[in-house]
């Protein structure tokens, strides 16, 4: 019987710690198939530029809804150049507006089979904020499948 090909699914904000999460994969998993995986929520956007005095509805301008649209691509981009230097055949993925990123991430781990989930344990402050201390527990708690949390380098 042939070993069917694992995939692993990559939760990348472009904080160190998802950096650190890549590299420290790379060297457990070489060569492994991954899915480097942006996740855009909305809500915490319009809550951090109400916060800052922003007032703005959450059905925000189509342009401004592509702008951030093309940042995360490129963002997911980024993760899965990252992901190929560390020895992944990787793919960038991009979820945009995410009722929320840990049910992103497990909902996307789920609809490609990943064997495994790798994470940050804390993502990027403020607006940029996409993998929480929370969010990493949360995908934990919730994914019906390994995960692997990496924490921050010193």
């Amino acid at each position: 019987m042939e070993a069917t090909e694992q995939t692993i699914l990559i939760a990348y904000d472009g904080s160190d710690d998802a950096k650190a999460a890549i590299t420290f994969a790379g060297t457990l998993l070489p060569g492994a198939r991954a899915v480097v995986l942006t996740v855009w929520e909305r809500l915490a956007l319009a809550s951090a530029r109400a916060s800052a005095g922003l007032m703005m509805t959450i059905d925000d301008s189509p342009v401004e809804d592509e702008a951030v649209g093309q940042a995360m691509r490129e963002l997911a981009s980024q993760g899965a150049e990252l992901a190929r230097q560390a020895g992944f055949d990787a793919s960038p993925r991009c979820e945009p507006d995410a009722l929320s990123v840990w049910s992103s991430i497990v909902d996307v781990a789920n609809d490609i089979g990943a064997t495994l989930i790798v994470t940050g344990t804390r993502g990027q402050g403020g607006v940029k904020s996409l993998l929480l201390g929370s969010t990493s527990d949360r995908v934990l708690h919730h994914a019906r499948r390994p995960v692997l949390v990496v924490p921050a380098p010193e």
